[in-house]
């Protein structure tokens, strides 16, 4: 039984290290898209400045760096870590019943 609290802070700081890894994840898709849209733009200015097809990555990427945002900021509780954590512990139930039926 001394095993079960080193446990808990195994999977506390597991927990952690995943949520940093998220948000590294997060800041270095926000620096591509802050270092890479200029680029596009500035290739679109010295090519065809008349049709501005920057915009098509600007918004595409931006959608996708939105998603990326609010998976990592919003949505833990929608789908995240603890609806995991209520879900296996809602089956492992379940099965413990039906095991004695």
């Amino acid at each position: 039984m001394e095993r079960l609290p080193d446990l808990e802070k195994d999977k506390k700081y597991l927990r952690a290290r995943k949520r940093v890894n998220d948000l590294k994840e997060f800041y270095r898709h926000l620096l591509a898209y802050c270092l890479f849209i200029p680029f596009l733009v500035f290739i679109n200015y010295k090519t065809y400045w008349e049709f501005k097809w920057f915009w098509f990555s600007v918004i595409g990427w931006g959608i996708g760096l939105s998603f990326h945002a609010f998976r990592v900021f919003v949505n833990n509780d929608i789908l995240g870590s603890k609806w995991e954590a209520r879900k296996i512990e809602e089956l492992m139930r379940k099965e413990d019943n039906n095991r004695w039926e």
